[in-house]
């Protein structure tokens, strides 16, 4: 179990000559290193879109804590003046707390009711990192969890696993998003468990749970797929042969590109996608907008990633074409019902791409918009609303189907 970046004098001709081949010389240095000091930005930029992060910062200011009264006093930023529960991890993420209710607030600050202090004393802390991820073992939740390895392409992956009371009951395999872990999924087990489903909550590769990949650099959904394409492997041979899959962030184009490239997408009859990477062109182009960049650093930079040999600029074993993984062209390859939740505000991840793709298949995409939830905190915000859209798609699309079919 588990809780767990002139001369003044007119030189000879001969000196003419070799002034202007120095001077030549000198420019096409200059443009070379220009050309240099340009193509090692672009290349920086291309390898900062795959590399996984390894240092987490801490970045909201901790303005005082008031163990007595149970309070935190925050900087406000969209992300937290938000009403909800939230995480906030603080002394370089060996402390850990839960934040609730926003109880005052100023035009610069937030105070919000501690809910738990986990780990670590936040009394001198002084920044922290917002988290959407609010529980951090299943076993808060009081339900039976199993730690199982799932075998992947690069080795055992860590998965938990809740069952439920039905041994012949669905499963449901929950995708964490970029730069988080596993435990970002368990916030959708107790919806998934009232539908009956069991789950399975799977880490995939560079996550700092599961293995590394050979280069160590994120496929954007290109290569992760594999891992879930595991997982279902796994389910299936326990006895699964009705699958939902729910994907966070980049988990949802992780997800999405399961559902095009598995042998086991038959086993899938529907998918959930939380603040989902539908196209990561959107994605890409709402960053370098937030960046300042230039439009053709973006473009170029992405042409690094898929080109064969420039790809190894960015450190990557085998390039990566952005345009395959544009589910929102591709939408016509889609076959399974597919629930989009994401918020309009989101801020990391444009919502342009979800509401594209359910114009382009509102046979099978249904869109639930938020207004102000951010990225991958829906629940955070409004659990009632996040669960009740989840519930309803389920009985009403998924079982409803399955009951169909099965007649």
């Amino acid at each position: 179990m588990s809780r767990s970046a002139r001369p003044a004098v007119e030189p000879a001709q001969g000196a003419v000559r070799s002034a202007g081949l120095i001077a030549l010389g000198t420019g096409l240095a200059a443009a070379a290193v220009g050309t240099a000091v340009v193509g090692g930005f672009v290349a920086a930029i291309a390898r900062m879109v795959v590399t996984p992060d390894r240092k987490r910062t801490e970045r909201v200011p901790i303005l005082e804590v008031d163990r007595i009264h149970g309070t935190v006093t925050l900087e406000r930023t969209p992300d937290t003046e938000l009403q909800g529960r939230y995480s906030l991890w603080f002394g370089g993420g060996t402390g850990h707390m839960r934040v609730g209710d926003v109880l005052a607030t100023t035009a610069t600050t937030v105070t919000r009711r501690i809910i738990a202090i986990d780990a670590g004393d936040p009394t001198d802390a002084r920044r922290g990192r917002w988290g959407g991820w609010f529980y951090l073992t299943p076993g808060e939740l009081d339900v039976p969890v199993e730690d199982v390895d799932v075998p992947t392409p690069n080795g055992p992956a860590p998965a938990w696993v809740v069952r439920a009371d039905d041994p012949a009951a669905p499963w449901a395999v929950l995708v964490h998003g970029r730069g988080v872990t596993r435990a970002e999924t368990i916030r959708a087990v107790p919806v998934f468990r009232a539908a009956g489903y069991s789950v399975l909550l799977a880490s995939w590769r560079n996550d700092g749970v599961a293995p590394r990949s050979v280069d160590g650099r994120y496929g954007l959904g290109s290569t992760e797929w594999e891992d879930v394409d595991s997982a279902l492997r796994w389910v299936a041979a326990h006895g699964a042969t009705s699958v939902v899959l729910m994907g966070w962030s980049m988990g949802g184009a992780v997800v999405l590109q399961t559902l095009v490239r598995s042998p086991l997408a038959h086993l899938v009859d529907g998918v959930v996608l939380e603040s989902a990477v539908v196209d990561w062109h959107a994605v890409l182009k709402s960053q370098s907008r937030a960046m300042r960049l230039p439009r053709v650093v973006r473009k170029v930079a992405q042409r690094v990633l898929r080109t064969p040999v420039l790809h190894r600029l960015a450190g990557l074993a085998q390039p990566v074409d952005l345009r395959e993984l544009d589910m929102v062209a591709r939408a016509d390859e889609l076959t399974v019902p597919i629930l989009l939740l994401h918020s309009d505000d989101d801020g990391f991840v444009p919502s342009s791409a979800s509401h594209a793709l359910a114009e382009a298949r509102p046979d099978l995409v249904r869109l639930e918009v938020a207004h102000e939830a951010r990225h991958t905190k829906l629940w955070n915000h409004d659990a009632d609303w996040f669960d009740a859209r989840i519930l309803a798609w389920l009985t009403e699309v998924v079982q409803r189907d399955g009951a169909a079919s099965a007649r």
